[in-house]
C-alpha cells in the first residue's frame, strides 16, 4: 500500500518526517527474526544477550529484536562489569543472574511475544518496510488474530510535524475526536481491548481538552495529562513527548524508564494483523492521518469540538454539582 502524504510533509531540517515503528508477533524466535531483519535490509546481527539482538547499520538505521519481556534480558542496574572484573562473588552474583535470565527467556519464548523496534523510517519510504510483514507472515509469524491469547499490537511513533504546545493540543485534540473511527476501522481485537495496554481516554479528560477555553502552556498541559492519566498504556502515548519536552518535570512517571523521551507520538492502537494480506505499517500510517489532518483544519476541528461537548457534557456544569452538594452537606 502507498503511505499518503501527510498536511506537514517535511520536518524543521526539510527531509521527510519519519516515523518509528514497532510490531510484535508470535512463531519466530529473535534469533529467527534478526536473520530475516539482515537479509532484507542489510546490516550485521549483534547478539546483546540471549534473547536480545540487534541488526546494526542495516537500511534507516539499527533494528532491536527482543522477547517482549523485562525479566528475559538482564537488568542493567544489577550488572556492573567494574565489580566483576573484580570480585569472585560478584562475577558468580552476575552470572547467576544471566543465567537465570536466560532460562526465563528460554521457558517464556512462545508464550510472550517477539518484538522488533524499527529505527525510525521516512514516511514516503513505508510501504518498503512492509516487506518485512510479509516475510514475517512467509516465515510462520502470529499476529494478533491467531490465538485468543494473542494482545499483539503495532505501534507507529510519528515524528510530531511541531513542538510548540498549540500543535500539540490540536493533535491530542484530533485524537480524542478521531478515536472511536479508528477503533470501528482497525476492529482492535478483544483480547487487546480487555489488556490495559491501550486504553481509551478518561470521559472527564477528554471534555476538559475538548472545552474551547482549555488554551494551557507546556507546563499545564503536561500536569494535566499526568493528572488524568498516570499510566502508559493510553492508545495516544504522550508521555515519551513530554519527556522529551521537560526532561527535568518532577513526575516519576517520566522518569520511567520504559519510557523512552522522543519527539514523536506514541500511537499505540492497531493490532498485528500478520494474517491478513497487503496489512503494514503504510496502512496504520493512512489511517493515523486522519488525525492530522483534523489538527491541520482549526474550523473543522473547533466544531466537531463542540458537537462533542453537545452530545457528552453534562446539562449542568460539574462545578454547579459540586456547590450544589457542599451546600446540603452543610444542612
Amino acid at each position: 500500500m502507498t503511505p499518503q502524504p501527510p498536511p506537514v510533509p517535511d520536518n524543521a531540517q526539510g527531509r521527510p518526517r519519519r516515523v518509528g515503528v514497532e510490531i510484535e508477533f508470535a512463531g519466530l524466535p529473535p534469533r529467527d527474526t534478526a536473520c530475516l531483519v539482515q537479509e532484507l535490509f542489510g546490516g550485521e546481527v549483534e547478539v546483546l544477550s540471549p534473547h536480545r539482538l540487534k541488526v546494526s547499520g542495516a537500511r534507516w538505521g539499527d533494528f532491536g529484536i527482543e522477547l517482549d519481556t523485562q525479566y528475559a534480558h538482564p537488568d542493567e542496574r544489577l550488572v556492573d562489569h567494574e565489580a566483576y572484573r573484580d570480585s569472585e562473588w560478584e562475577r558468580m552474583r552476575q552470572e547467576f543472574h544471566e543465567r537465570t535470565r536466560e532460562l526465563i527467556g528460554d521457558v517464556v519464548t512462545g508464550l510472550v511475544p517477539t518484538e522488533i523496534i524499527c529505527p525510525p523510517v521516512p514516511w514516503n519510504e513505508l510501504d518498503d518496510l512492509d516487506a518485512l510483514f510479509v516475510a514475517l507472515r512467509e516465515h510462520g509469524a502470529k499476529g494478533t488474530d491467531a490465538s485468543l491469547l494473542y494482545g499483539f499490537g503495532l505501534h507507529l511513533n510519528p515524528e510530531a510535524p511541531s513542538l510548540e504546545v498549540e500543535s500539540l493540543l490540536a493533535h491530542l485534540r484530533a485524537y480524542l475526536l478521531t478515536a472511536g473511527w479508528l477503533r470501528e476501522q482497525i476492529r482492535v481485537d478483544i483480547t487487546r481491548e480487555v489488556l490495559p495496554h491501550a486504553n481509551p481516554f478518561p470521559r472527564a479528560y477528554v471534555l476538559k481538552v475538548l472545552d474551547p477555553g482549555y488554551a494551557p502552556d507546556l507546563e499545564t498541559l503536561i500536569d494535566d495529562y499526568l493528572e488524568y492519566n498516570e499510566t502508559r498504556n493510553r492508545e495516544l502515548d504522550m508521555l515519551p513527548l513530554f519527556a522529551h519536552l521537560h526532561p527535568e518535570h518532577p513526575h516519576e512517571l517520566l522518569a520511567n524508564r520504559l519510557v523512552h523521551p522522543r519527539p514523536t507520538y506514541h500511537y499505540r492502537l492497531p493490532n498485528a494483523q500478520l494474517s491478513e494480506p497487503g496489512w503494514g505499517a503504510a496502512q496504520e500510517w493512512n489511517r493515523w492521518l486522519e488525525v492530522e489532518t483534523l489538527a491541520a483544519a482549526p474550523d473543522t476541528l473547533a466544531e466537531r469540538g463542540a458537537n462533542y461537548l453537545a452530545r457528552h457534557r453534562p446539562a449542568w456544569p460539574i462545578r454547579a454539582w459540586q456547590a450544589l452538594r457542599r451546600r446540603f452537606a452543610r444542612t
